[in-house]
């Protein structure tokens, strides 16, 4: 065990924020700490960081922090760095120290051995050889330059003064710095915001692979499936260990109520019958010793708590559009968009009901300023439908300093809809969760998630048939995004939305617009299907660009913009139909059979190996499960089955690839026959 905290109790003034917490962390776990917003998730990691002590009396000796030896802690927060001059090279070589400290003394310890050859001048030499290796001195300035790319950066960017980045570059940067300095215990709060779909995807790979512990504060679901062993929920001040992801931590918490349910409706009916039984003979002389038996039976019973049903308060409400809008909603024909020089070049067409994300590169918050106006086209055109009223949301903007930091949120409110009574504004705040006198909260003193819920609320009064959202989840918590869900499921106008938050897009989404590095390219599908399209285009099976058939309308969309692309889909399909995998290698000049097919057969040999390797992993990790010597260590025992369903896992996937390939070869053979 690396850490752990013994019923702490942590208060800010009179206010118990945490209750009796017990936590703890071992060796490589990855631990999720999830809960409602302000309920102390970013409390603890101060706590565990040594920001924020216990509140408990000292005399209380089962209450305390153990650590297992000195423990590095990393703890990944909002960041203002000491001196905004230097360079960002120079802000990130600090974490190199002890890899300098090393070189220098190195390079003493050489000038001595040139004269002095004694024993302990080699071992001390030795020694530091091995402690540089171990700090991966050796490769830190390939470690620092590829994980600086790997967060968006380019590499001159390392010679820009710290000050001309924005806040989240500055916490990109506080990130590569604490991913660079290998904590023993690595504290993330909200590490996914400000990244990218592909950064994200990349540092799931790294925490999961990560060899020490870490512990993260995220609400993004699909983040913490990927990545978590352990999860940890705080609700109603006290906190609760789930082995598992986030799933299923979901599924443990609904069988956990349903127990305690069923056992504290036993208890108190035991209680009943037992408490009837004694009024009903406690004047009896004969009864009094059986009497005092069962008075005893009550009283040591450990009582169960009477179960608190799910914390899941959530804004909501069935916002219908005040007018219906046409078929065609929106049509983009080359916008070009940018600031002052063009960033990218869009097409594509929007229509009633449809909910496309934009995701992928630089450019979409762009587009949706230019959409509504709040930068200027740089070339092509874009109109709205008859009959289409918009209305917008800018995360930014909503949790950006209010000009009017003492105004009420009811004044807010009222000031943009003026003719509206008191019960209105009332019953509309009230249905984003600002009841009774929260209406008098005044706007300075607003979380980012409530100035969020204000936006939203005031966007949705004015009952717009097309939703233009820009990071709309960013600052909610778990509930409040699955609310927001349900809301845009029902909703009966359209949208189009930039998100990074994967699970909601997969939730929400019907259409894709992925602005990717050469160009723009419409995917009229689910996000899902979507994944399974960039793959078969990563594996070079369809071209990637080559447009889907767009859903309902039966036509193939180009996106890039550019005529090259549509000379491209006249030349493997007709405008109705999209191209098949054949149409494909039919019209390309190389095309050879036989070669596919022998690639084909080559891999399905190598998955067939694959296979034979996972399945003697697999029977070789049960025969270790089945060994009576482990039957107590319950840890080693956990660490086998997840190593058990991790190989299973292993096998479905290499056995769906091998399926895939053997289907895709029996095609091509009957093709040539």
């Amino acid at each position: 065990m690396r850490y752990q905290i013994r019923h702490a109790i942590v208060k800010y003034a009179a206010d118990t924020i945490l209750e009796d917490v017990n936590f703890e962390i071992h060796d490589h776990e990855k631990i999720a700490i999830i809960g409602r917003n302000g309920c102390g998730k970013t409390t603890l990691l101060k706590l565990i960081s040594g920001e924020v002590e216990m509140a408990n009396p000292d005399s209380d000796e089962e209450c305390g922090i153990v650590m297992a030896g000195k423990q590095r802690i990393g703890y990944l927060r909002q960041i203002s760095f000491e001196d905004s001059s230097i360079t960002v090279e120079e802000e990130i070589l600090k974490v190199f120290a002890p890899v300098f400290s090393c070189e220098k003394r190195m390079q003493e310890l050489t000038e001595q051995m040139k004269t002095d050859t004694s024993e302990h001048l080699l071992k001390e030499y030795a020694a530091l050889q091995a402690k540089m290796e171990a700090l991966r001195g050796y490769t830190y300035r390939q470690d620092m330059e590829t994980m600086f790319q790997r967060f968006g950066f380019a590499l001159k960017d390392l010679q820009r003064p710290i000050g001309t980045f924005s806040g989240g570059q500055q916490t990109k940067v506080a990130f590569v710095k604490l991913l660079l300095s290998q904590p023993d215990i690595m504290l993330l709060d909200e590490p996914t915001n400000h990244l990218d779909m592909p950064t994200i995807e990349w540092l799931e790979g790294y925490l999961k692979n990560y060899p020490k512990a870490v512990v993260i504060v995220s609400h993004d679901r699909m983040f913490l499936d990927r990545v978590i062993d352990v999860t940890y929920e705080i609700e109603y001040h006290r906190i609760r260990r789930y082995p598992g992801n986030y799933t299923a931590f979901l599924r443990q918490k609904e069988e956990a109520l349903a127990k305690q349910e069923k056992d504290y409706e036993a208890q108190q009916a035991e209680i009943k019958r037992l408490t009837d039984w004694i009024e009903k003979w406690k004047n009896t002389p004969t009864k009094v010793a059986a009497t005092r038996s069962k008075r005893k039976v009550i009283e040591h019973m450990v009582l169960i708590e009477k179960p608190r049903k799910f914390d899941t308060k959530a804004f909501q409400g069935q916002f219908l559009p005040q007018t219906a809008s046409y078929h065609d909603v929106l049509s983009v024909r080359g916008l070009q968009i940018g600031y002052d020089s063009v960033l990218s070049k869009v097409s594509f067409e929007l229509h009633r009901m449809e909910r496309i994300a934009v995701i992928g590169e630089k450019g979409k918050s762009t587009l949706l300023k230019t959409l509504v106006g709040e930068l200027p086209k740089l070339g092509g055109q874009f109109s709205f439908g008859t009959g289409v009223e918009w209305g917008y949301f800018d995360q930014q903007a909503a949790v950006a300093e209010s000009q009017n930091p003492k105004m009420t949120i009811m004044e807010d409110f009222w000031e943009e809809y003026p003719t509206l009574k008191e019960v209105e504004v009332r019953s509309a705040l009230g249905s984003f969760l600002f009841s009774g006198d929260d209406v008098y909260k005044e706007l300075g003193q607003l979380s980012g998630g409530e100035k969020v819920r204000l936006a939203l609320c005031k966007m949705f009064k004015r009952r717009p048939n097309l939703l233009i959202l820009d990071e709309p989840t960013n600052h909610m918590d778990i509930v409040g995004k699955e609310a927001l869900e349900q809301m845009l499921k029902s909703y009966t106008g359209t949208v189009l939305f930039v998100s990074h938050d994967r699970y909601f897009i997969k939730e929400i989404a019907t259409g894709i617009l992925d602005f990717q590095a050469d160009k723009v390219q419409y995917y009229p599908c689910t996000y899902e299907e979507y994944l399974e399209q960039k793959q078969k285009e990563a594996q070079g099976l369809i071209g990637g660009n080559k447009t889907n058939a767009a859903g309902n309308s039966g036509k193939s969309r180009n996106v890039a913009g550019e005529a090259a692309d549509n000379r491209n889909i006249s030349q493997v399909g007709s405008q109705s139909n999209p191209p098949t995998l054949s149409d494909v290698f039919d019209k390309k000049t190389y095309y050879n059979p036989g070669k596919i097919i022998s690639r084909l057969k080559q891999q399905l040999v190598k998955y067939e190996k694959m296979l034979g390797e996972s399945e003697e992993r697999l029977a070789e990790l049960q025969m270790q499960q089945m060994d009576t010597a482990l039957a107590t260590d319950y840890e080693k025992l956990t660490e086998l089955e997840q190593a058990i369903a991790a190989e299973q896992s292993n096998q479905e996937s290499i056995l769906d690839r091998l399926v895939e390939t053997e289907t895709e070869l029996d095609e091509m053979q009957e093709k040539t026959v």
